[in-house]
Protein backbone atom coordinates (compact mmCIF):
# COMPACT_ATOMS: atom_id res chain seq x y z
CA UNK A 1 0.00 0.00 0.00
CA UNK A 2 1.34 3.54 -1.09
CA UNK A 3 2.00 5.94 2.24
CA UNK A 4 -0.41 8.63 3.16
CA UNK A 5 0.69 11.84 1.40
CA UNK A 6 0.33 14.41 3.85
CA UNK A 7 -0.71 17.77 2.20
CA UNK A 8 -0.91 20.99 3.76
CA UNK A 9 -5.00 20.82 3.74
CA UNK A 10 -4.19 17.76 6.45
CA UNK A 11 -1.48 19.85 8.31
CA UNK A 12 -4.21 22.29 8.91
CA UNK A 13 -6.97 19.80 9.98
CA UNK A 14 -4.26 17.94 12.51
CA UNK A 15 -2.98 21.07 14.25
CA UNK A 16 -4.72 21.35 17.33
CA UNK A 17 -6.54 24.62 17.84
CA UNK A 18 -4.71 27.43 20.06
CA UNK A 19 -5.62 27.56 23.53
CA UNK A 20 -7.22 30.78 25.33
CA UNK A 21 -3.54 32.19 26.90
CA UNK A 22 -1.93 31.65 23.07
CA UNK A 23 -4.95 33.60 21.00
CA UNK A 24 -4.58 36.31 24.03
CA UNK A 25 -0.94 36.32 23.37
CA UNK A 26 -1.40 36.67 19.90
CA UNK A 27 -3.70 39.12 19.63
CA UNK A 28 -1.29 41.40 22.09
CA UNK A 29 1.85 40.69 19.99
CA UNK A 30 -0.50 41.88 16.69
CA UNK A 31 -1.23 45.19 18.29
CA UNK A 32 2.16 45.34 19.71
CA UNK A 33 5.20 42.92 17.77
CA UNK A 34 7.57 44.22 20.12
CA UNK A 35 5.70 43.04 23.29
CA UNK A 36 6.04 45.23 26.33
CA UNK A 37 8.67 47.04 25.08
CA UNK A 38 7.02 48.50 22.15
CA UNK A 39 7.01 51.78 21.53
CA UNK A 40 2.94 51.91 20.67
CA UNK A 41 2.11 49.93 24.00
CA UNK A 42 4.17 52.27 25.97
CA UNK A 43 2.78 55.30 24.06
CA UNK A 44 -1.11 53.98 24.33
CA UNK A 45 -1.07 51.77 27.20
CA UNK A 46 1.74 52.14 30.07
CA UNK A 47 3.24 55.46 29.82
CA UNK A 48 0.41 57.78 31.28
CA UNK A 49 -0.03 54.96 34.22
CA UNK A 50 3.43 54.86 34.99
CA UNK A 51 3.97 58.73 34.76
CA UNK A 52 0.88 58.77 37.68
CA UNK A 53 2.80 56.47 39.47
CA UNK A 54 5.79 58.89 39.21
CA UNK A 55 3.21 61.85 39.79
CA UNK A 56 2.02 60.22 43.13
CA UNK A 57 6.02 58.65 44.32
CA UNK A 58 7.05 62.74 43.90
CA UNK A 59 3.79 63.92 46.01
CA UNK A 60 2.58 61.09 48.48
CA UNK A 61 6.25 58.68 48.41
CA UNK A 62 5.94 56.58 51.88
CA UNK A 63 7.91 59.11 53.94
CA UNK A 64 6.38 62.53 52.53
CA UNK A 65 2.62 60.77 53.39
CA UNK A 66 3.62 59.48 56.81
CA UNK A 67 4.71 63.54 57.11
CA UNK A 68 1.28 64.54 56.20
CA UNK A 69 -0.41 62.14 58.37
CA UNK A 70 1.59 63.50 61.80
CA UNK A 71 0.95 67.04 60.92
CA UNK A 72 -2.87 65.96 60.08
CA UNK A 73 -3.26 67.12 56.86
CA UNK A 74 -5.72 64.92 55.63
CA UNK A 75 -7.37 67.18 52.97
CA UNK A 76 -4.25 68.14 51.54
CA UNK A 77 -3.07 64.46 51.13
CA UNK A 78 -6.78 63.41 49.84
CA UNK A 79 -6.27 66.54 47.26
CA UNK A 80 -2.56 64.75 46.22
CA UNK A 81 -4.54 61.35 45.63
CA UNK A 82 -7.28 62.80 43.93
CA UNK A 83 -5.12 65.17 41.43
CA UNK A 84 -3.02 62.07 40.75
CA UNK A 85 -5.61 60.26 39.75
CA UNK A 86 -7.49 63.10 37.78
CA UNK A 87 -4.37 63.00 35.61
CA UNK A 88 -5.89 59.37 33.79
CA UNK A 89 -8.38 58.14 32.18
CA UNK A 90 -8.67 54.94 34.82
CA UNK A 91 -12.28 56.34 36.04
CA UNK A 92 -15.78 57.14 35.02
CA UNK A 93 -16.39 60.72 35.02
CA UNK A 94 -19.18 59.83 37.39
CA UNK A 95 -17.01 58.00 39.64
CA UNK A 96 -14.30 61.30 40.09
CA UNK A 97 -17.09 63.24 40.95
CA UNK A 98 -18.12 60.90 44.00
CA UNK A 99 -14.70 60.58 44.85
CA UNK A 100 -14.04 64.07 45.38
CA UNK A 101 -17.32 65.01 47.16
CA UNK A 102 -16.56 62.22 49.49
CA UNK A 103 -12.86 63.71 50.60
CA UNK A 104 -14.33 66.90 50.61
CA UNK A 105 -15.51 67.20 54.71
CA UNK A 106 -12.71 67.21 56.80
CA UNK A 107 -13.89 64.13 58.13
CA UNK A 108 -13.95 62.39 54.53
CA UNK A 109 -10.61 63.61 54.15
CA UNK A 110 -9.12 62.08 57.48
CA UNK A 111 -10.83 58.10 56.77
CA UNK A 112 -9.50 58.55 53.26
CA UNK A 113 -5.90 59.78 54.13
CA UNK A 114 -5.60 56.98 57.02
CA UNK A 115 -6.80 53.99 55.16
CA UNK A 116 -5.51 54.60 51.98
CA UNK A 117 -1.88 54.48 54.12
CA UNK A 118 -2.75 51.55 55.70
CA UNK A 119 -3.62 49.75 52.46
CA UNK A 120 -0.29 50.78 50.29
CA UNK A 121 2.16 50.89 53.28
CA UNK A 122 1.30 48.31 55.47
CA UNK A 123 2.63 45.04 54.33
CA UNK A 124 0.03 42.91 55.60
CA UNK A 125 0.68 39.64 54.23
CA UNK A 126 -3.14 38.78 54.20
CA UNK A 127 -4.31 40.54 51.30
CA UNK A 128 -7.69 40.23 51.78
CA UNK A 129 -7.63 41.54 55.13
CA UNK A 130 -5.92 44.52 53.80
CA UNK A 131 -8.21 45.02 51.06
CA UNK A 132 -11.07 44.54 53.23
CA UNK A 133 -10.42 47.07 55.72
CA UNK A 134 -10.08 50.04 52.68
CA UNK A 135 -13.28 48.75 51.37
CA UNK A 136 -14.93 49.39 54.95
CA UNK A 137 -13.26 53.16 54.68
CA UNK A 138 -14.32 53.85 51.06
CA UNK A 139 -18.05 52.45 51.88
CA UNK A 140 -17.87 55.07 54.93
CA UNK A 141 -17.16 58.15 52.95
CA UNK A 142 -19.63 60.59 52.86
CA UNK A 143 -21.83 60.57 49.34
CA UNK A 144 -24.14 62.38 47.21
CA UNK A 145 -25.43 60.33 45.17
CA UNK A 146 -23.52 58.32 43.25
CA UNK A 147 -22.03 55.27 45.75
CA UNK A 148 -18.18 55.40 45.97
CA UNK A 149 -17.45 52.01 46.80
CA UNK A 150 -17.18 50.57 43.30
CA UNK A 151 -14.37 48.27 42.10
CA UNK A 152 -12.23 51.20 39.84
CA UNK A 153 -12.52 53.12 43.01
CA UNK A 154 -11.24 50.49 45.37
CA UNK A 155 -8.27 49.58 43.55
CA UNK A 156 -7.22 53.12 41.38
CA UNK A 157 -5.26 54.09 44.28
CA UNK A 158 -3.18 50.98 45.21
CA UNK A 159 -2.59 50.52 41.76
CA UNK A 160 -0.90 53.70 41.45
CA UNK A 161 1.06 53.95 44.17
CA UNK A 162 2.01 50.31 44.36
CA UNK A 163 1.85 48.82 40.80
CA UNK A 164 3.98 45.68 41.25
CA UNK A 165 1.56 44.45 43.48
CA UNK A 166 -2.31 45.83 43.30
CA UNK A 167 -3.92 45.68 39.83
CA UNK A 168 -6.85 47.86 39.04
CA UNK A 169 -10.41 46.65 38.13
CA UNK A 170 -12.73 47.32 35.50
CA UNK A 171 -15.15 44.83 35.96
CA UNK A 172 -16.71 44.27 32.72
CA UNK A 173 -13.25 44.85 30.83
CA UNK A 174 -11.64 42.27 33.19
CA UNK A 175 -14.66 39.65 33.19
CA UNK A 176 -14.53 39.71 28.74
CA UNK A 177 -10.93 39.20 29.18
CA UNK A 178 -10.86 36.18 31.44
CA UNK A 179 -13.52 34.37 29.14
CA UNK A 180 -11.42 34.86 26.63
CA UNK A 181 -8.11 33.57 28.46
CA UNK A 182 -9.73 30.56 29.72
CA UNK A 183 -9.60 31.38 33.44
CA UNK A 184 -12.07 31.45 36.09
CA UNK A 185 -13.30 34.82 37.51
CA UNK A 186 -16.32 34.90 39.95
CA UNK A 187 -17.30 38.62 39.82
CA UNK A 188 -19.15 39.80 42.69
CA UNK A 189 -20.82 43.53 42.38
CA UNK A 190 -19.32 44.86 45.78
CA UNK A 191 -16.17 45.05 46.53
CA UNK A 192 -14.38 42.51 49.34
CA UNK A 193 -11.32 40.81 50.41
CA UNK A 194 -11.93 37.30 49.21
CA UNK A 195 -12.42 38.64 45.51
CA UNK A 196 -10.19 40.72 45.05
CA UNK A 197 -7.89 38.23 46.16
CA UNK A 198 -9.26 35.86 43.33
CA UNK A 199 -8.18 39.08 41.16
CA UNK A 200 -4.81 38.90 42.02
CA UNK A 201 -4.73 35.09 41.78
CA UNK A 202 -5.92 35.63 37.92
CA UNK A 203 -3.06 38.30 37.53
CA UNK A 204 -0.26 36.72 39.07
CA UNK A 205 -1.25 34.02 36.62
CA UNK A 206 -1.55 35.45 33.52
CA UNK A 207 1.82 37.18 34.12
CA UNK A 208 4.03 33.64 35.02
CA UNK A 209 2.58 32.90 31.52
CA UNK A 210 3.56 35.73 30.07
CA UNK A 211 7.23 35.87 32.04
CA UNK A 212 9.06 35.51 28.42
CA UNK A 213 7.87 38.78 27.62
CA UNK A 214 9.42 40.47 30.69
CA UNK A 215 5.93 42.20 32.00
CA UNK A 216 7.02 44.69 34.81
CA UNK A 217 4.54 45.17 36.98
CA UNK A 218 0.65 44.87 36.76
CA UNK A 219 0.33 47.97 34.85
CA UNK A 220 1.60 45.35 32.38
CA UNK A 221 -0.48 43.06 33.10
CA UNK A 222 -3.53 45.41 33.27
CA UNK A 223 -3.01 46.71 30.11
CA UNK A 224 -2.87 43.03 28.23
CA UNK A 225 -5.67 42.20 30.31
CA UNK A 226 -7.66 45.35 28.81
CA UNK A 227 -6.52 44.72 25.17
CA UNK A 228 -8.38 41.06 25.83
CA UNK A 229 -11.15 42.54 26.53
CA UNK A 230 -12.11 46.18 26.21
CA UNK A 231 -13.79 47.17 22.76
CA UNK A 232 -11.14 49.66 21.68
CA UNK A 233 -9.01 46.54 20.82
CA UNK A 234 -11.67 44.76 18.76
Amino acid sequence: MAPKVRTAATVRRRSPSPTGPQRCRRKFLRFFPDGFQDETYVDWERGYKWEAHERWEAGLGEAEYRSLLRAGRFAEIAARAVRVESRTNLLFSFEKMALRDAVRPEAGARAFAEGLFDLVHDDDKDEAAAFDRWCGVVASLPRRQTRVLTWPVATVFGFLARPRRHFFLKPNVTRRAAQEYGLPFEYQSRPSGEAYARVLDLARTVKRDLADLRPRDMIDVQSFLWVQGSDEYD
